[in-house]
C-alpha cells in the first residue's frame, strides 16, 4: 500500500486545528506569531491580490490566441432600401442588397449564420509586453504579501514583549502590596501597642492604598496588552496566556551583529524593487502600442432572405433558414495614427511614476539605515541599563530590609521605610522592564535587517 501525500487543504485543516489546540494553553513567541500570520485580515487580503495578479497574467497570455467569434439571427423585417451615405453608428440596423424602388410596410423573414476566425500573427512585441508586465504585476504581490507578513510577524512579536512587560510590572507592583500589606500589620501592632503614634498607622495606610492603586494601573496595562494581542490571535484576551521563554532571562549580548547588514533583503524594499520594476514593465508595454496591427481574418456564413431581387416576396418560412453560402479570407492592417501624441504624453507620465518609485526606494534605503543606527543605540543603552538594575534591586532590597529593622527597634522613622518600599518596587519595574527592552532592542534589530527568524529562535529557548 502507498503512502500518498495529504492534500495542501487537509495539512491547511491540521495546522489551524493545532494552531486552536496552542492557543488553550500558555503561547510561546513563535506559536503567537503563526497564529497571527493565520488569522490577521490583511494576510488574505494581500494573498487573494495574488491570486488575482496570477490570474491575470493567465488573461494576457489568451492574447496569443485567434479570436473566434460566431453569430446566428433571424428576423421578420421589411425591405426597403434607400441609396445613401450612413455614418457608422449603432442604432440603425445595416441592410444589404440594392435599392429596388419601393417603399411599403410588407415583411419578409431573414436569416443569418456565421463563424469569424481572427488571428494576430505578430505584434512587434505587445503581448510578449503585456505578458510581462502581468508577471511583475504578480511578483509585486507576492512582495506585498511577503512584506504583509513581516510586519505581522514583527508586530505581533512587540505585542507580545508589551504583555509580558506589563505582566512583569504587574509582578512587582503585586509585591509591592505585599510589602506594604506587611509593613501596615506591624505598625498597627506597634501602634496599638502605643509604642507608635497613630500617624505612622495612617501613613502606612496611604502607602498600602498608593501601592493598590499602582498596582491597579498596571494590571489595566496588562489587559490592554492582551486587548491587542488578541486582535492578532484571533483569541479572547481572557483566554491569552504566554510562555515567555528566555524572555525573562538576560538577553545573549552578542545576539546582534553590529556593522550594518544588507538591507536589500528587507521585506519593504524588495515589495518596493517589485513596484519600480512593474512600473518599468507598464512602459515597456506602452512603447509596443504604437505599432501596425496585423490580423488574418477567415469567415463562413450563410444568409436567407424572403424577398426577391425585384421586389417580390417568398411566402410561408422561406429566409427563415439559410440558403445562400458564401466564406473569405483576407488580411487587415489597423494603424492609430493620431494615436502617437497621447501615448507620448502616456510615457512620460509612466516615466515619471518610475522616478518617484526609485526614489521612494532611496528614500526606503535611507530611512532603513537611519533606523538600523537608532536600534543598535537603543540597543546599547538597554544593555547597559540591564546591567545596572541588578545592583539597583539588591541595594533597595537591603535598604528596605535596613529600613524596617531599624524602624521595629525605634531607631528609624516611617518615612524611612515607605521611601525604601517604593524605591525597592520601582527597581523591580526597572530591573524585568531593562531585560525585555534588551529582548526588543534586538527585535528592532532584526527587523531593519529583514529576517526575525533568528530572534523567534533564541527567544523560545
Amino acid at each position: 500500500m502507498h503512502n500518498e501525500p495529504m492534500p495542501p487543504r487537509l495539512i491547511a485543516v491540521l495546522l489551524c486545528a493545532s494552531l486552536a489546540f496552542a492557543a488553550d494553553r500558555p503561547l510561546n513567541l513563535s506559536e503567537t506569531i503563526q497564529l497571527a500570520l493565520t488569522n490577521y485580515p490583511s494576510i488574505r487580503v494581500s494573498r487573494e491580490q495574488l491570486n488575482s495578479a496570477a490570474a491575470t497574467i493567465r488573461l494576457a497570455r489568451t492574447a496569443y490566441l485567434p479570436r473566434v467569434d460566431s453569430i446566428a439571427q433571424f428576423n421578420r423585417a421589411t425591405r426597403n432600401n434607400v441609396f445613401g451615405l450612413l455614418l457608422p453608428q449603432s442604432t440603425i440596423p445595416s441592410m444589404s442588397g440594392p435599392v429596388i424602388g419601393t417603399n411599403n410596410l410588407g415583411t419578409v423573414w431573414g436569416s443569418a449564420i456565421g463563424v469569424l476566425v481572427t488571428w494576430e500573427p505578430f505584434d512587434f512585441g505587445r503581448r510578449s509586453a503585456s505578458v510581462s508586465e502581468a508577471n511583475a504585476a504578480r511578483l509585486q504581490s507576492d512582495a506585498t504579501l511577503n512584506r504583509t507578513r513581516f510586519e505581522v510577524a514583527v508586530t505581533a512579536a512587540d505585542a507580545y514583549l508589551t504583555l509580558l512587560a506589563a505582566q512583569e510590572t504587574t509582578r512587582a507592583a503585586q509585591a509591592g502590596v505585599d510589602r506594604a500589606t506587611t509593613f501596615t500589620q506591624i505598625t498597627k501592632a506597634q501602634t496599638d501597642a502605643e509604642l507608635r503614634p497613630g500617624a505612622d498607622l495612617s501613613r502606612a495606610t496611604a502607602e498600602l492604598a498608593a501601592a493598590r492603586t499602582q498596582f491597579i494601573q498596571a494590571e489595566l496595562a496588562a489587559n490592554l496588552a492582551k486587548a491587542t494581542l488578541s486582535q492578532f490571535i484571533g483569541s479572547a484576551p481572557e483566554k491569552i496566556a504566554i510562555s515567555p521563554g528566555a524572555l525573562l532571562n538576560p538577553a545573549p549580548t552578542a545576539a546582534a551583529q553590529q556593522s550594518l547588514p544588507n538591507l536589500s533583503i528587507n521585506p519593504a524594499i524588495l515589495e518596493q524593487t517589485a513596484t519600480l520594476d512593474q512600473a518599468l514593465s507598464q512602459l515597456r508595454t506602452l512603447q509596443r502600442t504604437y505599432f501596425p496591427r496585423f490580423a488574418l481574418q477567415a469567415a463562413a456564413y450563410a444568409r436567407g432572405s424572403g424577398a426577391e431581387l425585384n421586389g417580390t416576396r417568398l411566402g410561408g418560412l422561406n429566409g427563415l433558414a439559410p440558403n445562400v453560402q458564401d466564406y473569405a479570407l483576407g488580411f487587415t492592417v489597423t494603424f492609430p495614427l493620431l494615436d502617437l501624441p497621447a501615448i507620448r504624453a502616456r510615457e512620460d507620465q509612466q516615466r515619471a511614476s518610475i522616478r518617484a518609485q526609485a526614489a521612494k526606494a532611496d528614500q526606503l534605503l535611507v530611512d532603513l539605515r537611519a533606523n538600523w543606527y537608532r536600534a543598535i543605540a537603543n540597543l546599547n543603552a538597554a544593555q547597559q541599563v540591564a546591567a545596572n538594575t541588578p545592583l539597583q534591586v539588591s541595594s533597595a532590597r537591603a535598604a528596605v530590609d535596613q529600613a524596617t529593622a531599624r524602624y521595629q527597634a525605634g531607631l528609624g522613622n516611617i518615612t524611612e521605610v515607605a521611601d525604601a518600599q517604593r524605591l525597592l518596587t520601582q527597581s523591580e519595574i526597572d530591573d524585568a522592564l531593562a531585560r525585555l527592552n534588551v529582548w526588543r532592542g534586538l527585535l528592532a534589530i532584526a527587523t531593519v535587517a529583514g529576517d526575525i527568524q533568528p530572534f523567534v529562535a533564541e527567544a523560545n529557548q
